[in-house]
């Protein structure tokens, strides 16, 4: 048995693992960074990602002439975002200093010479990164092909996954920051899922996504305007997960933070009088109170009820 990333049991089955290969900039500015929670693994392109199911492992293999796997992560979720979405989202998480960096390298990879164009990038969140220290750098499968430009998957049910998998264990150790929570002991047990531990970026473009990218009490569709607003703060036992957040406009965003706004369990829209009394203003605000919010049609996906009670019984101001 495994448990998912829904911590549920579930029947015993091959695991995959993705070998990509990164650049050595971006995987050395990463290594050096304290307390990292996740990374952005992203392409200079828009792309489709399936090759892994969430809590698969990914791996990163460095650009030749190197030809070693030197860390890798938990795969937790992939989209397309614009550059600056995904800057504001995880900053140096994304391998590079400043947002000029990371622009600069992307242009280089797709031959833009415009400094000011519109780029989205394919995105590939992965939790719980670790990086080898040199001395545990090692080879990756012996088909792994030179010509691989950007990733290959394995298999848990083929000698080479399994192999692949056992090595990642076999590599943990007390001072490792290999994640091996929910993996068993190395060499035992079947191969298993491990639950990503979201991060804040991974839930900003977790619950983006799952709104359609849409404010779910406007409908306002202009990305940067928008924020994943956490139900029960993070900082008050709340959690990085769907069922704890909302897509909000950035005003209704910082109104629901400070009580002014709450959604109740039926999910409709309250607005409080305070707005009113303390700012002699919010007409716009007062005449979406009453509306349903546009929530995911998946119902634990949907904003957690006790969530939506701690907000109304300690945030909102009535």
């Amino acid at each position: 048995m495994f448990y998912g990333a829904d911590g549920e049991a579930a029947s015993a089955m091959a695991v995959r693992l993705v070998v990509a290969v990164t650049d050595r900039d971006w995987f050395d500015h990463l290594r050096q960074l304290p307390n990292l929670a996740e990374v952005n693994f992203w392409s200079p392109s828009p792309r489709s990602f399936q090759a892994l199911r969430e809590g698969e492992l990914f791996l990163f293999k460095l650009h030749a002439p190197f030809n070693v796997i030197v860390g890798g992560g938990v795969f937790a979720l992939a989209n397309n975002m614009p550059l600056a979405l995904a800057w504001e989202a995880f900053g140096e998480a994304n391998g590079a200093r400043d947002l000029n960096e990371m622009r600069t390298r992307i242009l280089r990879y797709r031959r833009i010479e415009d400094q000011k164009a519109s780029i989205d990038i394919g995105c590939r969140i992965l939790t719980q990164p670790f990086f080898l220290p040199e001395s545990q750098w090692f080879s990756p499968p012996a088909s792994w092909s030179r010509n691989i430009v950007s990733f290959r998957t394995y298999s848990t049910d083929e000698s080479e996954g399994l192999a692949l998998w056992e090595k990642v264990l076999d590599l943990h150790d007390p001072a490792s920051s290999v994640p091996t929570e929910g993996l068993g002991e190395p060499r035992f047990g079947e191969p298993t899922l491990i639950r990503p531990r979201l991060g804040q970026g991974a839930f900003r473009l977790l619950v983006t996504d799952l709104y359609d990218r849409r404010c779910a009490i406007t409908g306002e569709r202009t990305l940067p305007a928008l924020e994943a607003a956490h139900v029960r703060p993070y900082a008050n036992g709340g959690e990085h997960r769907a069922s704890n957040g909302i897509l909000f406009r950035r005003d209704i965003h910082s109104l629901f933070d400070a009580g002014y706004v709450t959604v109740n369990r039926d999910y409709r829209f309250e607005v409080s009088r305070r707005i009113k009394e303390e700012f002699e203003n919010g007409r716009d605000y007062y005449a979406l109170n009453g509306k349903n919010l546009t929530v995911p049609k998946r119902s634990d996906l949907q904003p957690d009820l006790i969530a939506l009670d701690w907000h109304n019984q300690n945030r909102f101001l009535g």
